[in-house]
C-alpha cells in the first residue's frame, strides 16, 4: 500500500500500474509452480486481468477454450500475460463455476478504445480473446487455494483486488498537496501582497486536509490489519471485509475532497495544462471510479450496522 501510494503521487497513472502490476503477481501463488515460473521467469513480466465482464471457457480435453472480451484492462499495450475472468460451460450448459485462466500476450487481441479524461496512460483497453485453448495448469478458481504459504494468499478475491487501487488517490491527493505547497510558500494571487503560505485561510484548509487524508490512510490500513489477522485467528471475515470496502471508498472520496479543495486554493492556474494539478484532478476522479472505491460500500456498512441481510451485497 505504500508503495502504491508513492507511486501515485509520482503520477497517477504510475501509480495504477504499479497497484495493477504487483496486485496480480499474486498468482504465483495460486498456480503451480512450473505455471508460475512459466509467466514470471520474464523480469519485465505483466500480468493484466479484468473484472469488469465474464467470459466463457468451454470445457476440453486438457483444459478450456475460452472466448470473450474484457474492458480496462490496465497495462495492456505492456502486459506480457492476461488473466480474465470465466464462467465455465461444459458442452452448452454453464456449471456455475467461475475462475481465472492465463494466456500469453501472443494469443490475446487488444482494442485502441481507451479515449478518458483521467489515467489516460495506463492503456486501460479493451482485450479479447477468440477460442484460445487454456491448459488446465493455468487455471484457478475465481476463490483459488493458494499453492504458496502466506496470508496474503489467503485473502478473499473480492477483498485482495480493491487493496491494490485503493491507494492511488490518496496517493494522488498527496502529490497535488506538494505540488501546491512547495509553491505556495512564495505564490501570491494576482494584485494580492499577502503570499499564501501567510494567508490563514490557506493555512486552516491545509490543515483540514491534512486531518482527513491522513486519517482516511490509517482508516484503511487499520481496516486492512484487522481482516488480515482474522484471516491468521480463522474468525468470520463479514464485518471485517465490508469495512474494508467502506475504507476504501472513504479514501477516495478523502483524496478528492482534497484535491477539489487544493485546485480551489491555487485559483485558475489549476486549469491550465501546464499545471501538474490539472491533470491529478483527472486521474484521483478517474481512479475512484473504480468499483473497488464505490459509494455503493456505504449501503453496505449500513446494512451491516443494521442487521440487514448481506447475502446479495458485492464486497
Amino acid at each position: 500500500m505504500d508503495v502504491v501510494e508513492a507511486a501515485a503521487a509520482l503520477d497517477g497513472t504510475v501509480g495504477w500500474l504499479v497497484g495493477n502490476g504487483g496486485g496480480m503477481a499474486r498468482a504465483g501463488g495460486y498456480l503451480p509452480a512450473e505455471s508460475a515460473r512459466e509467466i514470471f521467469d520474464d523480469p519485465l513480466a505483466f500480468v493484466v486481468s479484468s473484472t469488469g465482464a465474464v467470459g466463457r471457457a468451454v470445457r476440453v480435453p486438457g483444459g478450456y477454450s475460452v472466448t470473450g472480451r474484457w474492458p480496462f484492462g490496465s497495462g495492456s499495450p505492456h502486459g506480457t500475460w492476461f488473466a480474465p475472468v470465466c464462467a465455465v460451460e461444459e458442452g452448452e450448459h454453464a456449471t456455475g463455476e467461475v475462475i481465472f485462466v492465463y494466456a500469453p500476450r501472443k494469443d490475446v487481441l487488444l482494442h485502441d478504445n481507451w479515449q478518458v479524461s483521467g489515467l489516460c496512460a495506463t492503456g486501460s483497453v479493451d482485450f479479447e480473446f477468440v477460442d484460445v485453448f487454456v491448459p488446465d495448469r493455468l487455471v484457478h478458481a475465481f476463490q483459488p487455494e493458494p499453492t504458496q504459504p502466506g496470508t496474503l494468499y489467503r485473502l478473499p478475491t473480492r477483498s485482495i483486488f480493491p487493496w491494490t487501487v485503493a491507494t492511488v488517490p490518496l496517493g494522488i491527493a498527496a502529490g497535488a498537496i506538494d505540488d501546491f505547497t512547495t509553491k505556495g510558500r512564495s505564490a501570491k494571487r494576482h494584485g494580492d501582497s499577502v503570499p499564501f503560505a501567510e494567508r490563514e485561510l490557506i493555512q486552516s484548509q491545509l490543515g483540514q486536509i491534512q486531518a482527513r487524508t491522513a486519517a482516511s490512510r490509517a482508516y484503511l490500513r487499520h481496516t486492512m490489519t484487522t481482516l488480515l489477522e482474522g484471516i491468521e485467528a480463522g474468525t468470520d471475515l463479514e464485518a471485517s471485509r465490508v469495512d474494508f470496502r467502506l475504507a476504501c471508498t472513504f479514501a477516495s472520496q478523502s483524496a478528492l475532497w482534497a484535491i477539489n479543495l487544493v485546485t480551489e486554493m491555487a485559483g485558475a492556474v489549476a486549469v491550465l495544462r501546464s499545471s501538474p494539478l490539472e491533470r491529478r484532478e483527472r486521474d484521483a476522479r478517474a481512479a475512484a471510479k473504480h468499483v473497488a472505491m464505490s459509494p455503493a460500500a456505504y449501503i453496505t456498512g449500513g446494512k451491516l450496522r443494521l442487521g440487514c441481510d448481506l447475502s446479495n451485497a458485492s464486497f
